[in-house]
C-alpha cells in the first residue's frame, strides 16, 4: 500500500538517509525511536510537508513525490493537535469538509458519526481550551478522519495524554485499526509499540536499523540500541568457543568473563542477551554446578516501575530485577558484595 524507497532528507545538520520500508493495507505500523532520531520528519515527508532530497514514496502503486498534500489521501494528526482555538469542536471537525464545499447535511452526518465514534458527541459546542488532552486528541482524530484517508499518520499521539487516559486512547486506536484503518504511528514509547503495533521499525540517528513484528524485533534485537529500547539491558558482544565434553558452549564476553550457554551455533561472533528477571541475586554462592555464577559488587540501586533494578559489576555490568521487599529483607546496598547466577538456558545468542 505504502512503499518508501531510498529516502534521503537533509535539514541543516540532520540527515535522514537510505530509508526503506513498506506498510500493507490494514497494518498498524510503528516508527519507534528516541527524540531527535527523525521520526516526525519522516512522517511529515510522507504527508508531503517535507520534500525529500532523494528517493521515492509510493501509495497504492502510484508515485506521490509530486502530489500535493491535499491530494495524497493521507491524514496527519500532529503531536500538539493543531486545533483552531476560535472554532468549536464541531467546527474543527467540519473544517476539512467545509473548505471542500460539502453540503451542510452531509457535513452534519459525518461530524455526528465521527463524534459518536470518538465518544465526543457531548463536546461539539465547546471550544478546545475547555478540553482535556485526551478530548483534544479525539477531536483531532475525528477531524483527520473526515476525508477517509488511506493512511492515518499519528505523531506521538499519546505523549500529551494523562496516564489514566492512555489506555482508553490505545483502545480507540486499536478499534480504528481493526475496522481496517491503516495507521503509521511514531513514538519513543516501547509499551505503545508492544500494545498496538503489528509491525515496528526502529529508527536511530536518521536511519532505520531494524524492522519486523514486535516479537521479532524485541526477542532478536540486531544491536544494543534496539535491545535497550526493548527493555533488554543485559546485552553483550560475544564470541563462541567450543567447550569439549560439555553440552554447553562458551560465550566469551571479554578477557575477564565468559558464559556457558545452550545454542546450536558454534565458533561464531554475535551478541548474547539475558532477561533481568532471569538472573538470581544472593548474598552467598549457589551450590549448583550447572549455572553461571559470578561474584560482584552492587554499583547502583534504581527504583523501577515493577520493583527495583540493581546494577552489579562483575567484569561486566549485570542489570538484575528484584522486588522492593527483597531489597529490605536482604539489606542490599550500594558497594555490597553479592553473587549473580543464571542458567545457560536463560541466555540467548544472536549471531552477527
Amino acid at each position: 500500500m505504502l512503499k518508501v524507497e531510498n529516502l534521503h532528507i537533509k535539514l541543516g545538520d540532520f540527515h535522514l538517509s537510505d530509508i526503506n520500508f513498506s506498510v500493507e493495507k490494514g497494518e498498524y505500523f510503528m516508527l519507534l525511536g528516541e527524540s531527535g532520531s527523525g521520526k516526525s520528519v519522516l512522517l511529515e515527508s510522507i504527508a508531503g510537508l517535507f520534500k525529500q532530497n532523494k528517493g521515492e514514496i509510493f501509495l497504492n502503486g502510484q508515485n506521490i513525490n509530486k502530489t500535493n498534500i491535499q491530494k495524497r489521501k493521507i491524514g496527519l494528526v500532529f503531536q500538539d493537535f493543531a486545533l483552531f482555538p476560535h472554532y468549536s469542536v464541531e467546527e474543527n471537525i467540519a473544517f476539512p469538509l467545509k473548505i471542500r464545499k460539502y453540503k451542510s447535511a452531509i457535513i452534519k452526518d459525518i461530524v455526528d458519526q465521527l463524534a459518536c465514534e470518538m465518544n465526543i458527541l457531548p463536546l461539539l459546542k465547546r471550544k478546545p481550551e475547555t478540553l482535556s488532552g485526551g478530548e483534544k486528541q479525539r477531536v483531532a482524530l475525528a477531524r483527520t478522519l473526515t476525508l477517509k484517508p488511506d493512511i492515518l499518520l499519528l505523531d506521538e499521539p499519546l505523549s500529551s495524554i494523562d496516564v489514566s487516559l492512555k489506555g482508553e486512547l490505545r483502545s480507540l486506536l486499536r478499534r480504528l485499526n481493526q475496522k481496517g484503518q491503516t495507521i503509521i504511528h511514531v513514538t519513543h514509547d516501547y509499551e505503545e509499540a508492544i500494545s498496538l503495533a503489528s509491525k515496528i521499525a526502529i529508527i536511530q540517528d536518521g536511519k532505520i536499523v531494524q524492522t519486523g513484528t514486535p516479537k521479532e524485533v524485541f526477542t532478536h534485537p540486531k544491536n544494543k540500541f534496539v535491545a535497550h529500547f526493548g527493555g533488554i539491558k543485559n546485552f553483550y558482544e560475544a564470541k563462541l568457543e567450543a567447550d569439549p565434553g560439555k553440552e554447553t558452549t562458551k560465550a566469551c564476553i571479554n578477557e575477564y568473563i565468559s558464559f556457558q550457554i545452550l545454542t546450536k551455533h558454534h565458533e561464531k561472533k554475535g551478541h548474547v542477551l539475558i532477561g533481568q528477571k532471569n538472573i538470581l541475586l544472593s548474598l552467598v554462592p549457589q551450590h549448583i554446578s550447572t549455572i553461571n555464577q559470578y561474584k560482584g559488587t552492587i554499583k547502583e540501586i534504581i527504583p523501577a516501575r515493577m520493583g527495583v533494578d540493581l546494577i552489579v559489576e562483575t567484569g561486566v555490568d549485570f542489570y538484575v530485577s528484584v522486588t522492593s521487599d527483597s531489597v529490605k529483607t536482604f539489606n542490599y546496598a550500594e558497594g555490597q558484595e553479592v553473587w549473580v547466577a543464571f542458567n545457560p538456558s536463560a541466555v540467548k545468542f544472536i549471531p552477527d
